[in-house]
């Protein structure tokens, strides 16, 4: 962000608003891949005095990009509502199959990162979704150069199912607040967001 109050300020702001799920303030960051939201959510993160952060790469696999509400429901979303502490195997991407525990407490603010974050299914859920503001073939070329040649037919099918996810099910509409992908700095106000989803996990 720009000005060097802009993260703390937006952390207090999320800190006051009404808890989501449990007495969790459930936090998205969503946009496409390679639009920034790791980093901008590891940088919130710290901003929050080290909070959770849950990332969807931890639950999709190579064969199901964006089938992971369920596991996202489970294996998170169900113990922090209970005000339980998360515990779940991540997918491990080089090994193809779930290893490495992962824990998520039910601190104050937990962040969900990654693309569809802000889906139909996990919005009632959540306290705040947080849109990238990145082309989507901006975003592309920035992956493409992060991960090499190497990983250029997986981009391929990922930029067609990125795609398709969005058609159907996006997130933007409904992101109460707008990141720049490119410098980090929070976007002025466009007016109030759609209407939350109304389907339940």
């Amino acid at each position: 962000m720009d000005h060097p109050d802009a993260l703390p300020e937006l952390a207090a702001r999320l800190r006051a608003l009404a808890p989501s799920c449990g007495g969790v303030r459930l936090v998205a960051v969503d946009g496409h891949a390679g639009s920034g939201k790791t980093t901008f959510a590891d940088r919130l993160a710290e901003a929050l005095g080290g909070a959770p952060v849950v990332h969807l790469d931890d639950l999709a696999t190579h064969r199901e990009f964006f089938e992971w509400t369920g596991r996202l429901r489970d294996w998170v979303l169900r113990p922090l509502a209970r005000g339980e502490v998360a515990r779940f195997e991540a997918y491990d991407w080089v090994a193809q199959r779930f290893q490495g525990a992962r824990e998520v407490p039910p601190a104050p603010v937990v962040l969900l990162e990654g693309v569809g974050a802000g889906r139909r299914a996990v919005r009632p859920a959540l306290a705040e979704l947080v849109w990238m503001e990145l082309p989507a073939a901006d975003a592309r070329d920035r992956g493409l150069r992060r991960d090499g040649p190497e990983l250029a037919a997986f981009w391929e099918r990922w930029t067609v199912a990125e795609s398709a996810h969005f058609a159907a099910d996006p997130s933007r509409p409904y992101a109460g607040l707008l990141v720049d992908g490119r410098s980090g700095a929070l976007l002025p106000p466009r007016g109030p967001a759609a209407a939350p989803g109304s389907a339940a996990l």
